[in-house]
């Protein structure tokens, strides 16, 4: 997570959980003039998963916010969102709960000559992960993986 988007989640978590969300995770795609801020929520307060009502209010909330506190100097593309099926994985705690699920992840540094890995999650100990890949451990530290998604099963 770059910095930007550590101090974004700051600043917007409580204000989110204030209003019934879990703010799960965000990201900022630099796209020149049409680069997004992409805000994952999930509805803590009702298991049936989140509507675009939801979404409205909780951008609602977050533009507040950032038109007063002005994080972002560029123009952006504001965007909320539920995780969907292929749930990107921000927190500790995001991980612990995929454990034996199939994970697409890409690293920040090549590790054993790659960036991209796809395989089963075994385990989350400390600050490392385990991917099973056909039959083989890999050892991922948390600290460098850019970006992670549970791979949907259908």
């Amino acid at each position: 997570m770059t910095k930007l988007e550590q101090d974004l989640t700051a600043m917007l978590e409580p204000a989110v959980e204030a209003i019934g969300f879990e703010l799960l995770g965000l990201e900022f795609v630099r796209a020149g003039q049409h680069s997004t801020l992409r805000v994952y929520i999930e509805n803590i307060q009702n298991a049936e998963g989140i509507t675009v009502d939801n979404c409205a209010d909780v951008s609602r909330q977050i533009s507040a916010i950032l038109d007063v506190e002005d994080p972002i100097t560029n123009e952006y593309n504001l965007e909320v969102s539920s995780p969907g099926v292929d749930r990107p994985l921000f927190k500790f705690k995001h991980y612990e709960k995929a454990l034996g699920e199939e994970v697409r992840l890409k690293t920040k540094l090549p590790q054993d000559g790659r960036r991209n890995f796809k395989g089963d999650l075994v385990s989350v100990e400390g600050d490392m992960l385990t991917l099973s890949i056909d039959g083989s451990d890999y050892l991922i530290m948390l600290g460098n993986v850019e970006k992670a998604n549970i791979i949907a099963k259908f």
